[in-house]
């Protein structure tokens, strides 16, 4: 079986999320800077077999679109045309930050250690991963 991975894209940095091959486990993989997004995730996918990226689709509280979203759907459209055998997807990634924040706290991190962003970045899309896998088998599908 194949992974899915996970993108929290930001305007600099993007926290990366994989399952592992059974699909039943999300775990932080790396932030990466977001201009080199697109040549680490083509890497990857030569070395491990993915089935399908889930990307955080930025909306604002109200559910209207964030200044962020444009951005990521150039990424999106960009991978869809040169990747289209590894299909990507959107996945509301609303209130992502602040439960990587929760769970920094949680988890007995030092106040320096919650403000390193590479690490809020990753377990943001760890989040999103999560939510994307528990959202699939609340609806019958199976992993």
């Amino acid at each position: 079986m194949a992974r899915i991975l996970s993108v929290d894209y930001g305007k600099k940095r993007t926290g990366l999320a994989v399952t592992d091959p059974l699909q039943l486990i999300a775990g932080g993989l790396a932030t990466v800077s977001t201009s080199e997004l697109f040549e680490y995730l083509q890497q990857y996918i030569a070395r491990e077999p993915v089935e399908r990226i889930v990307i955080g689709e930025p909306r604002q509280p109200n559910g209207e679109p964030s200044e962020n979203l444009a951005r990521v759907q150039q990424f999106v459209n960009r991978w869809r045309k040169a990747v289209p055998q590894v299909p990507i997807e959107y996945y509301d990634e609303r209130f992502t930050s602040v439960l990587a924040h929760q769970a920094m706290i949680d988890g007995g991190l030092k106040k320096k250690a919650r403000r390193d962003k590479a690490l809020v970045d990753e377990i943001s899309a760890t989040i999103i991963l999560q939510n994307y896998m528990e959202s699939r088998r609340m609806k019958g599908f199976s992993l």
